[in-house]
C-alpha cells in the first residue's frame, strides 16, 4: 500500500476571537477621546485622512494606509478639520508571536489590498447585525440568519490579510529576511547596536563607528538588525531621534530651532521635513495637535 506524509499546516497567524468590524463616516470636526483594551485594532482609511494617537504618539493617517494598535495601547481617533472621512475599524484577538512584527506600525500597501478589508467587512455585515456609524461599538449581535460559516470566513480572510501583508514587507528575491529561524540568528549584535542608539541618540553615528564599537562586520550587522526589527540601523536611529524630539516638542521648553540643534540636525529645515516623513506632521502641528487630543483626554472634555 502507497503511504502518505500528512503536513500539519503551520499557524503563522491564529486569530482566536473576532471583537469588532465597523465602518465609520466621520464628520470633519469628529474626536473620540480614546480607550486601550487588551486585544489588536486595525484602523483602515478608505477616504480622505484622520488623526490618530497611539499612546504618545500622534499619526496622521491617509487613504489607503493602515495602522496597527497593539493590546494595551492607548489611542484615540479624530477627522482632520476640513473634510468627511471614512474609516473601517477591524479588532480581534490574537497571541501569534508574528503580531510582534505588527506594533507601533503604520502602513501603506498597494491598492490590492483594499480587497481583504472590503472582504472581511462585507462578510461581517452578513453575520453581524452592526450599527455601522457607531464609533464606540463595544459588542456585535448575530444576526437572526447570519451567513452559514460567516465567523469563520471573517476569522479566514484577516488572518490571509495579514499573512500577505508580511509577505508584502519581509519577503525579498533571495527569501525572508525577517522571519528567519532562531537558530541562524542571535539578537546579540542587535541588542548592542539598540544601546548604543540609545545612548547617543543627541549625537551624531556612522555605522563604521557602530561596527569599531560592536567588533561586527558590516554586513552581518545590517542582515541582523533588518532580519529582526525590520528596517535598517540608520532608520532606527533617526526614528529614535524624533522620538526623542517628540518628548521635547510635548514638554513645550524649546523650540523647534533648539530641537534641531539638541538632536545634531544640522538645519532645522531639514529636521522639519524628517520629523514630517516619519510622522506625518510638521513639528509645530504635532505640538497644537498633542495640545488638543492630550489636553483633552487629561481633563475629560
Amino acid at each position: 500500500m502507497k503511504r502518505y506524509f500528512q503536513h500539519k499546516p503551520e499557524n503563522l497567524i491564529n486569530i482566536t476571537k473576532i471583537v469588532t468590524v465597523n465602518k465609520l463616516s466621520l464628520d470633519k470636526n469628529f474626536i473620540f477621546r480614546g480607550e486601550s483594551h487588551d486585544f489588536w485594532e486595525i484602523v483602515y482609511v478608505d477616504k480622505e485622512s484622520v488623526i490618530c494617537t497611539a499612546d504618545s504618539r500622534i499619526i496622521n493617517l491617509k487613504e489607503g494606509e493602515l495602522l496597527f494598535h497593539k493590546p494595551g495601547e492607548f489611542h484615540s481617533l479624530a477627522a482632520n478639520g476640513y473634510s468627511q472621512s471614512s474609516v473601517y475599524i477591524i479588532s480581534f484577538v490574537c497571541k501569534s508571536a508574528a503580531m510582534k512584527f505588527f506594533e507601533e506600525k503604520k502602513l501603506a500597501p498597494n491598492k490590492n489590498f483594499s480587497k481583504y478589508i472590503h472582504s472581511i467587512f462585507d462578510e461581517g455585515a452578513r453575520t453581524f447585525d452592526i450599527p455601522f456609524t457607531d464609533p464606540k461599538l463595544k459588542k456585535m449581535a448575530l444576526r437572526e440568519e447570519p451567513s452559514l460559516g460567516g465567523g469563520q470566513i471573517i476569522k479566514n480572510y484577516l488572518e490571509i490579510f495579514l499573512i500577505n501583508l508580511l509577505r508584502f514587507y519581509t519577503e525579498t528575491e533571495s527569501g525572508n529576511e525577517t522571519f528567519l529561524p532562531v537558530s541562524k540568528l542571535s539578537s546579540k549584535p542587535v541588542d548592542e547596536v539598540m544601546k548604543i542608539l540609545k545612548e547617543n541618540v543627541n549625537g551624531n553615528l556612522s555605522i563604521d563607528e557602530i561596527c569599531s564599537k560592536t567588533s561586527y562586520g558590516r554586513a552581518y550587522l545590517f542582515r541582523a538588525f533588518k532580519a529582526e526589527t525590520g528596517k535598517s540601523i540608520i532608520e532606527h536611529f533617526i526614528e529614535l531621534k524624533i522620538e526623542k524630539a517628540k518628548q521635547l516638542i510635548l514638554e513645550n521648553k524649546l523650540s523647534v530651532k533648539e530641537i534641531a540643534a539638541e538632536l545634531s540636525f544640522n538645519e532645522p529645515n531639514y529636521f522639519t521635513k524628517t520629523f514630517k516623513r516619519v510622522t506625518g506632521l510638521t513639528p509645530s502641528l504635532y505640538r497644537k495637535t498633542a495640545r488638543q487630543l492630550f489636553l483633552r483626554k487629561e481633563d475629560g472634555k
